[in-house]
């Protein structure tokens, strides 16, 4: 009998990894992730004179983000995922579906109301030798509180993936049952 309920005492299966497709997905995603929250989370300390272009940045990297996840969710509904090890206990068997399925709702509607904030706060691309203007004037009745709805959907998911890390490092080094280890890019042998 385990003595931690979230333990199990079954002997490890071997690894049953997610093919490269998937991982070069998740890997993908999460550092586009870390890097659009990183320039998110900066977009006040940008000096004024370059400030415009880190938003940009910011934005065509969010807008990045968002067409991985649709390919990312393609993907998922054409390759099933491998199965849990059988030494995986009830509680992560009972969350880890709706925690990714969480995650992406977050990353899915975070860079739609992003896209409607940077419209609508009458932004343009500027790339120097050309730019993209999509025409909307700016309107603050839009913008101001998508902006904000952005950033809170931003620190939810955050917060989320935050803890999805946290939960595949505690089954990695505290369970010991290989769940990370199925995620993580090594050499085939």
């Amino acid at each position: 009998m385990p003595t931690d309920p979230l333990e199990s005492s079954r002997p490890l299966p071997p690894v049953t990894c997610y093919g490269g497709g998937a991982m070069a997905f998740h890997w993908t995603m999460f550092a586009l992730v870390v890097i659009v929250g990183v320039l998110g989370l900066l977009h006040d300390s940008w000096p004024k004179q370059t400030q415009a272009l880190w938003i940009d940045v910011h934005a065509l990297l969010g807008l990045l983000l968002w067409a991985v996840l649709i390919a990312r969710l393609g993907w998922r509904f054409r390759h099933a995922p491998p199965v849990l090890p059988g030494n995986v206990g009830s509680f992560a068997r009972r969350f880890s579906s709706p925690v990714h399925w969480l995650l992406y709702a977050l990353l899915f509607i975070t860079p739609i109301l992003g896209f409607v904030t940077f419209i609508y706060h009458g932004r343009i691309f500027d790339f120097g030798l050309f730019q993209v203007n999509p025409g909307v004037a700016k309107n603050r009745a839009i913008f101001h509180p998508t902006e904000d709805i952005h950033g809170y959907l931003a620190y939810a998911l955050f917060a989320l993936a935050g803890l999805h890390a946290l939960a595949a490092l505690w089954h990695q080094f505290y369970l010991h049952d290989g769940v990370l280890m199925r995620m993580w890019p090594r050499s085939r042998e």
